[in-house]
């Protein structure tokens, strides 16, 4: 297998919390800018560069929703109805780490690359408002979710922002319009003038023609570990006239489903023993199944693949370690092939 260009490997975003930790804490710690959060998501972040991620998110303990929907309701920190001020929209978990990344610099050098997944327009709008369209407030949210994205990759000089993620996982679900087309392009205009890798982040590739429409959104994942037929629904030759490029999942991180099928299969549980989770990583989650799943996506795309990583987070793994080694058996499994 010859490859002409650079393929990147990163992570969607979600991890984990440490034993003991509760989702409900650590969001009240993240607020109040404890020590013991910026402690939590530091190691986390390392945990994900020790695994072989190249391009790690922020580790996203926060509610997707609520950490970008609540300051937008708030009239204190808005210039307009869902219309965020600059100096207001900040990602919490990625500002909080910018000492590690201070001494990132000082270890290594370089500044740590990172990528930014922040929530769609199109999700937050749908979310609150549901299916009717309020062109002026869907404008506004899509300028906010634009607005966090330059701060995230301007606030601090220790980062190096390779791309960012527009989480839209109701899309191809909930009906889509024009409105919706226009509100992807605004809030990725920043990233893109920036010269920023723009990828979106779907559940389903049904819409994936569509999203070639847009101008700044140059990168469309595709879930297909866990649903290798998603491949079959994308034609290469629609994404090269558009000069749209890909992101593939190598890894399943459907844990709820994966659990059920080897529990059925192997007479285990794997949400009571951490042996049996353990065995269905090497099981499921094995490098050369990794191997397997992007050798078949690259048959298929060949260089059109420009980032590759798991499905998914791994918020709902429960366990870091585990989940840590699902983020090496993907390095392991392209180690020879980016």
């Amino acid at each position: 297998m010859i490859r002409l260009k650079k393929i990147l490997y990163d992570d969607i975003g979600s991890f984990p919390l440490p034993e003991g930790i509760k989702k409900q804490k650590m969001e009240r710690l993240i607020r109040k800018r404890k020590p013991e959060a910026i402690r939590i998501i530091e190691d986390s972040m390392q945990m994900k560069i020790d695994s072989g991620v190249e391009i790690p998110n922020y580790p996203q303990f926060l509610s997707m929703i609520d950490q970008f929907l609540k300051p937008m309701m708030d009239v204190k920190r808005c210039e307009g109805p869902f219309l965020i001020r600059e100096d207001e929209a900040v990602i919490d978990e990625l500002e909080m780490l910018e000492p590690f990344a201070r001494r990132y610099v000082d270890e290594t050098g370089e500044r740590l690359k990172i990528r930014v997944c922040v929530t769609g327009p199109c999700e937050l709008y749908h979310f609150k408002f549901g299916d009717r369209i309020y062109e002026d407030l869907l404008n506004n949210i899509s300028k906010s979710i634009d607005r966090f994205i330059k701060r995230a990759a301007e606030f601090s000089p220790y980062f190096d922002l390779k791309t960012v993620s527009l989480d839209e996982p109701s899309l191809g679900i909930v009906p889509f319009t024009d409105e919706m087309l226009k509100a992807l392009d605004v809030a990725a205009a920043y990233a893109a003038s920036a010269g920023i890798d723009v990828q979106i982040h779907l559940h389903t590739p049904i819409l994936y023609e569509s999203i070639c429409k847009t101008d700044n959104i140059k990168i469309i994942g595709i879930e297909s570990a866990a649903n290798p037929k998603f491949l079959d629904l994308v034609d290469p030759e629609v994404l090269k006239r558009h000069g749209k490029f890909l992101r593939i999942g190598v890894a399943r991180t459907d844990l709820f489903r994966m659990g059920a099928e080897f529990n059925e299969a192997h007479d285990a549980n794997v949400f009571g023993d951490v042996k049996d989770l353990e065995q269905l990583v090497e099981t499921m989650v094995s490098p050369e199944i990794v191997h397997a799943n992007f050798t078949h996506a690259y048959e298929i795309f060949g260089d059109l693949i420009k980032y590759v990583g798991p499905d998914c987070g791994l918020g709902s793994w429960k366990s870091q370690q585990i989940a840590s080694r699902v983020l090496a058996n993907v390095k392991k499994g392209i180690a020879d092939l980016v």
